[in-house]
């Protein structure tokens, strides 16, 4: 079984707590880091959890085991599925001030013979627990930063060794780089750029153009773009969340998604009055229904951009974090489905309620997953007074 030098996972580590929490700034002394993944990530854990009490950090660790997830799903009644132990949450939820997850997956498929619709729902169970968390981030209280431990399962999905799929996780986050932070904050820097000059623009819609794609988004009262804040390792996506009742045309999806432990592909979407209207997959349609069948996910929450310029990313990984950021030739495109990103309101989110987010067409969902493309695409902003500017073509901003 390959595993990296211990070099690249201390570079690793001192990336995620010296940088991406904290929007760039890394944690403080004192700070409380919650550090949870799966049981093949534990060599990456323990360097992320040196890292934290290195910088005067406290750390908790939840280490979690795939097959009593599996155990779950297939052992459980409704009700137990459905169990919300509230007061221990509530409690994790008032004693950290960061999160770290090391997504870790024995195997990627491990879901793939269990009932949808019960997947689903365990999901569910602990979307209070999300909504506190959120309503901390709100107050600026709270972090997060996801990351990849990749697996002989991840790399068989994405069709590399082991040693293949490593080689993708170290160019991506620089670890290679003798100083992987200053490089990052090169990266953070060019990112705030290019967000700054989407901000200045009075955009009222976006049309988005490419082979089987005829989308229009409506970016929406009080909006502003987002990106490069750390909140995933490795992040290169400039992204907002629309009003999604401005959602018109359909959308074709090249890259697999794998969600709940199986694999969709070649998802296609159709709008209508901010709402899906159609969905259709060459594979797993039927869990692609079920997922868009939840409260609210069948509206947008995000839509993003990557320019292939920021991005080192150029094999398709299996894995979410990874191919949302896709660099390659052309960067990529995706959408999320399901619940928007209070931090995307250009003012004080902890000053408005979950009826005023609404109000202004922010979606609220227990669901938000990404669907990916990475075929050529054109994006053309049309401002309020009804001009037109392309910003995006051929993978890069055009600004």
């Amino acid at each position: 079984m390959f595993t990296p030098a211990p070099r690249i996972l201390k570079r690793y580590a001192d990336v995620l707590i010296k940088f991406a929490l904290n929007n760039g700034k890394g944690i403080k002394r004192d700070d409380v880091v919650y550090i949870v993944t799966q049981v093949p990530g534990i060599p990456l854990a323990k360097e992320v959890y040196s890292s934290v009490l290195e910088r005067g950090g406290h750390a908790l660790i939840n280490i979690i085991d795939d097959d009593f997830k599996l155990i779950s799903i297939e052992k459980s009644s409704k009700k137990q599925l459905q169990f919300f132990p509230e007061k221990y949450y509530r409690g994790l939820v008032d004693t950290v001030d960061h999160w770290v997850r090391i997504l870790a997956d024995k195997d990627p498929m491990y879901l793939k013979n269990s009932d949808p619709k019960k997947v689903i729902l365990s999901s569910k169970a602990n979307r209070k627990f999300r909504e506190w968390l959120d309503k901390k981030e709100d107050e600026g209280k709270f972090c997060w930063t996801l990351c990849l431990y990749g697996t002989e399962g991840n790399a068989k999905e994405a069709g590399l060794s082991t040693q293949q799929y490593w080689n993708q996780i170290t160019k991506a986050c620089f670890l290679n780089e003798r100083d992987p932070l200053k490089k990052w904050r090169s990266i953070h820097s060019g990112i705030e750029s290019t967000i700054k000059k989407l901000n200045s623009l009075p955009i009222d819609r976006l049309h988005v153009q490419s082979v089987d794609t005829d989308l229009w988004l409506k970016v929406g009262e009080k909006r502003k773009w987002l990106g490069g804040s750390g909140h995933n390792i490795p992040s290169f996506e400039i992204f907002t969340s629309p009003d999604w009742r401005g959602t018109e045309g359909k959308i074709y999806f090249d890259l697999p998604l794998y969600r709940y432990g199986n694999i969709i592909k070649d998802i296609r979407l159709e709008f209508k009055n901010g709402k899906v209207i159609k969905a259709t997959a060459a594979k797993n349609e039927k869990l692609l229904k079920e997922m868009i069948k939840q409260k609210n996910a069948d509206k947008i929450g995000e839509f993003s951009l990557t320019d292939s310029r920021f991005s080192r990313i150029s094999k398709f990984m299996a894995d979410t974090l990874y191919d949302e950021n896709f660099g390659g030739r052309y960067g990529n495109t995706h959408l999320a489905v399901g619940k928007s990103y209070h931090d995307a309101y250009d003012g004080d989110a902890a000053k408005l309620s979950e009826e005023e987010f609404e109000a202004i067409g922010f979606n609220h969902s227990p669901e938000h997953t990404d669907i990916i493309s990475t075929v050529d695409r054109t994006v053309t902003a049309v401002m309020h007074d009804g001009s037109e500017k392309v910003i995006y073509r051929k993978g890069k901003f055009t600004l």
